[in-house]
């Protein structure tokens, strides 16, 4: 009997080896390699057709680019506005969409309300891999969702859903979750790096060849990456994260990876008893301040996607006890906090060496642009000096290396988002100064450092 073959892939890049090693060679990570059993190759299971593609939705032709259809493909309302939001306009036919979080985040509860309002018009198979069918249709009862149309199958073997889908023709697929599936073929438990890798290829292969969309439930590692290999973010369309803790009612869903629009779009939604509810406006969420402004407090305009978010920073600023003080950030990067607090000791005249920082965006946002240098700086200086900042003042910009002030995509849209919130005063960049400022708003432009502190 013919030796089976293996080897060894890792975890964090999905290149492989003919044998194993500590280190991976291309991304550098130690002890991420992970013994995978190929299968022996069978007699006719080369190319589907032809030499080397794939039949359906594919095509074998040559064609010239400007003879490309251009017209834009019909897209599927997943019946939630900001789940579309981050999807790029709506489910598109034959793609497959990844969606990750933490365990408890709503992931299937999230998958769960948009399979049922769906099935009323479409043609639904949901799967779950990791639940009985009896659990399911206690959380659609309790979540009150209709569940008249929605066809449910508890299977984890994947020749047997692509039979079933094959024979049921579904506009959209549902598997919770890629990590329970398995393939016959595969000598490995499900969940490992070749049952992942194999299993969501079959399942992308058959989205492709029906115009199915694909919606895999995905788990994450305590890192918060998504577990499995890498190469199966690269296989997938879309990829999305769905964020937030046991302890806060609020969740962000994230798109990390999406080619049919914007990869720094994102949704906010609310768990409630009737589960997941979209925030329709995340800026009253995240504004809900105390009646007395306390010092190290400072509102910042940040641009997520299409659309501008107003959140509250928080600065606590304390003398440190130990040799080398603290700096924690929350919600921030902790290395651009230490470039920014030698930016105020240099041209702002603060010294902060001997001072633990803390640092907090309130809400659990995570903002991932520089156009919160500004108010990161002034919330740290309000702290710093106990002095509280004003409630309807409003600041964004980034903060250069020599102290000045640089100015941000889309100044005038986060002015205005200001102003309709009733904020009368801003510092902003001079070059994203309006010429006409909106009414009952004071803008006051700023060149470096200095000039903002001086504005305070």
């Amino acid at each position: 009997m013919a030796k089976a073959k293996s080897a060894f892939v890792c975890t964090e890049c999905g290149v492989e080896y003919r044998k194993w090693q500590g280190q991976c060679s291309s991304c550098k990570e130690w002890n991420t390699l992970s013994e995978v059993r190929l299968a022996p190759a069978r007699p006719g299971a080369g190319a589907p057709s032809g030499r080397g593609g794939y039949t359906g939705a594919l095509t074998r032709e040559v064609v010239d680019l400007g003879q490309v259809d251009l017209s834009e493909v019909p897209r599927m309302s997943s019946t939630f506005g900001e789940f579309d939001r981050v999807l790029g306009g709506g489910l598109v036919p034959g793609s497959a969409v990844l969606l990750g979080g933490n365990p408890g985040a709503g992931k299937s509860t999230l998958l769960l309300q948009t399979a049922c309002k769906l099935a009323q018009t479409r043609r639904i198979i949901y799967v779950t891999g990791e639940e009985s069918l009896s659990q399911v249709a206690m959380r659609a009862h309790r979540l009150q969702l209709p569940s008249e149309g929605l066809k449910m199958l508890a299977e984890t073997s994947v020749e047997t859903i692509l039979a079933v889908a094959e024979r049921e023709k579904p506009d959209v697929l549902v598997i919770d979750s890629i990590q329970t599936m398995h393939l016959e073929d595969i000598a490995s438990a499900p969940g490992g790096v070749a049952q992942v890798r194999e299993s969501a290829a079959a399942l992308t292969r058959f989205a492709k060849q029906s115009n199915t969309v694909l919606l895999l439930v995905g788990h994450v590692t305590k890192d918060g990456s998504l577990a499995g290999p890498k190469v199966l973010e690269h296989m997938i369309d879309a990829s999305l994260l769905l964020e937030g803790g046991s302890d806060s009612r609020f969740r962000t869903l994230r798109g990390q990876k999406n080619r049919f629009g914007a990869v720094n779009e994102l949704g906010v939604f609310a768990m409630l008893e009737q589960g997941l509810k979209e925030v329709k406006n995340p800026s009253a969420i995240f504004l809900s301040r105390n009646e007395e402004q306390a010092a190290g407090s400072l509102v910042m305009v940040v641009w997520e996607g299409t659309r501008p978010i107003l959140v509250e920073v928080q600065a606590l600023v304390d003398e440190s006890a130990l040799g080398n003080p603290r700096r924690v950030a929350v919600g921030l990067d902790p290395n651009r906090l230490a470039m920014l607090l030698a930016v105020l000791n240099r041209h702002g005249g603060l010294f902060t060496g001997d001072q633990d920082v803390f640092l907090n965006v309130v809400g659990g946002v995570k903002v991932l642009e520089t156009s919160a240098d500004l108010a990161v700086l002034l919330a740290v200086v309000s702290s710093l000096q106990n002095r509280a900042l004003p409630r309807e003042l409003v600041v964004f910009g980034e903060v250069g290396l020599s102290g000045e002030i640089r100015p941000v995509p889309s100044g005038q849209e986060r002015i205005a988002e200001a102003a309709k919130h009733g904020f009368t005063r801003a510092i902003v960049p001079r070059a994203n100064a309006p010429k006409t400022s909106p009414r009952g708003m004071e803008v006051t432009p700023v060149d470096k450092l200095s000039d903002a502190l001086d504005a305070l």
